[in-house]
């Protein structure tokens, strides 16, 4: 496995309804975009850095970082982000974290490695809480997804469970993923 490349993606194609509308990414935590943290954390632990966006693509262009848009229409959720980036990329290993993870730890892919065994996919459990949007994927779900949402399902972990997949623990890192 560590052989193999892993492309990692920044999740930014959401609507924010929680936040009226604001792009979650761009807004500035220390004064740098909130996605920026997420891929300095997350670009020295692997190979490429793509963003997963539907808005203000404009903005995510000026990145430098190469941008996806979800194939399905009207921002079906994490899901239709994680498969139209592996639709489009040929990596066989993907790393997603949501554009407001800033405190993704620097021992994330490592420890996604050191977990998953033979599985396909392992995701983030804090010791209390799963964050199912931070997580080790490879490509050979992608059947799986593709029929998952063609049924109308959108929800991560429900995808996750219905699969068998297990989380990979990251007790005393509460703060990681929030």
């Amino acid at each position: 496995m560590q052989s193999e490349a892993i492309t990692g993606v920044v999740l930014a194609g959401g609507r924010a309804t929680r936040m009226g509308g604001i792009d979650k990414g761009l807004q500035a935590l220390n004064g740098r975009p909130l996605w920026r943290h997420v891929a300095e954390a997350l670009a020295p632990q692997v190979d490429e850095l793509v963003i997963s966006a539907n808005r203000h693509l404009e903005q995510w262009r000026a990145s430098g970082y190469p941008v996806f848009r979800d194939i399905q229409e009207g921002y079906q959720g994490p899901l239709a982000g994680m498969l139209a980036v592996m639709q489009q990329v040929a990596s066989p290993w993907f790393v997603f974290c949501p554009c407001d993870t800033p405190f993704i730890p620097s021992f994330l892919v490592e420890r996604f490695i050191q977990q998953r065994g033979d599985a396909p996919v392992v995701w983030a459990h804090d010791g209390e809480r799963d964050h199912p949007a931070v997580a080790l994927v490879h490509r050979q779900i992608i059947p799986e997804l593709e029929a998952y949402l063609a049924h109308g399902e959108r929800r991560v972990m429900v995808f996750y469970a219905t699969n068998g997949w297990a989380p990979g623990e990251f007790q005393r890192c509460e703060n990681c993923f929030h």
